[in-house]
């Protein structure tokens, strides 16, 4: 019993929508229909994405990326280059495994370039990056592929709403970057040569990977019936290639987005709450997903909004901009933070002072911006 309270303070997430699921079901009693209004396609691409993703950290797929890092020399360009990577990687592989690949890097490079002053400054930007790249694509982020699945859009057309929002944020980035070495722009770093993190038993596994993250974004873009092969092939084939991996998958994030399906289906259930729900949301759906991300994050913000939602485009721009707000704003900064605290414990407090400086700046410039695109509506 103490591991499993130690489990369920240290993931939080978890034990809310546990909460959360639990409360909605004592509300509106359990029905056959609770369940068919589950989306388990959703459930089920983030399932394979995350074990595909797993593999990806595995073996070291972006390896090449970091060791091209290693050779920049000026910390203008090495900075440019480690935000951008996190901006465009994310839109492929989610915002969260962006992180989880470059911030380490960051760390790792300017410690030993005797640069540790720019860290809190650069991951913070990493993590804006990671969070504005992300909502370009239907598969960047978790609440992106939940929404996708219900807009019934083409990823063309997807795209073509978010980039205003997308590209703003690149040029926006980019101003950020080149002000925080407005002193120096010129200023150099030195690291040493990063030696290579693959293993030649590991090209096949690599190769599998690849070949089904192309199998992944063809389920997404084409929102085929055939999903739940999908699910079986991509399984099957990680259990072919490394069984092991199977066991390093974030199962919490899959239980956290099943309870929060039923919180939602629960609650809209609920002609009352429903009532209610409807006429608060309806036509402020921007700013209540930028309010309730910062209980409960954007992701299961998505979840519990979109039933009671009439604007679209509110709604995801909305989601898409609470995280720069605070760290519950969104699971990818989260992530951010455990990283560094790992790195640096005790410094939980600086991390947040900084991140919060940084992300608010961002976010005081964009939030206007990106109300008024809100009316463009999606469909």
């Amino acid at each position: 019993m103490k591991k499993v309270v130690q489990f369920l303070r240290r993931e939080l997430m978890l034990t809310l929508s546990l909460l959360a699921a639990l409360i909605a079901l004592v509300i509106t009693p359990p029905t056959p229909q609770l369940f068919r209004d589950i989306d388990w396609r959703t459930l089920g691409t983030l399932l394979m994405m995350l074990c595909v993703l797993e593999g990806f950290k595995q073996e070291n797929v972006l390896e090449p990326v970091v060791r091209l890092a290693s050779r920049i020399r000026r910390m203008t360009s090495l900075t440019l280059f480690l935000v951008f990577g996190v901006f465009f990687s994310s839109m492929f592989v989610t915002n969260d495994v962006s992180l989880i690949i470059f911030v380490p890097l960051t760390i790792l490079l300017f410690r030993s370039g005797d640069r540790e002053r720019y860290i809190l400054p650069v991951i913070s930007m990493e993590n804006i990056a990671a969070i504005r790249g992300s909502l370009l694509t239907p598969f960047g982020s978790p609440q992106n592929l939940f929404l996708y699945g219900r807009a019934e859009v083409s990823a063309g057309h997807f795209m073509l709403h978010m980039l205003p929002l997308c590209a703003s944020s690149a040029l926006l980035l980019a101003v950020f970057v080149f002000f925080l070495y407005r002193r120096n722009p010129r200023e150099e770093i030195t690291v040493a040569r990063q030696e290579s993190l693959r293993s030649a038993g590991g090209r096949v596994r690599r190769a599998v990977y690849l070949a089904l993250f192309a199998v992944i974004i063809a389920v997404i873009v084409t929102r085929t019936s055939l999903w739940p092969w999908a699910v079986g092939l991509v399984l099957a084939a990680v259990f072919a290639a490394d069984r092991r991996l199977l066991l390093k998958v974030d199962y919490v994030l899959i239980i956290t987005f099943f309870c929060f399906f039923i919180f939602s289906s629960s609650i809209a259930a609920n002609p009352h709450i429903a009532g209610v729900l409807k006429r608060a949301v309806a036509g402020s759906e921007y700013w209540w997903a930028i309010g309730l991300s910062q209980v409960i994050s954007n992701v299961p913000a998505s979840i519990v909004l979109y039933p009671f939602s009439e604007n679209f485009a509110g709604l995801i721009y909305g989601l898409d901009t609470a995280g720069l707000c605070s760290l519950i704003g969104s699971l990818a900064s989260v992530i951010n933070y455990r990283i560094y605290v790992r790195e640096y414990p005790g410094q939980g407090g600086k991390f947040v002072r900084v991140f919060t400086l940084v992300s608010w700046a961002f976010f005081l410039i964009v939030v206007i911006p990106g109300f008024l695109l809100s009316r463009w509506k999606f469909f």
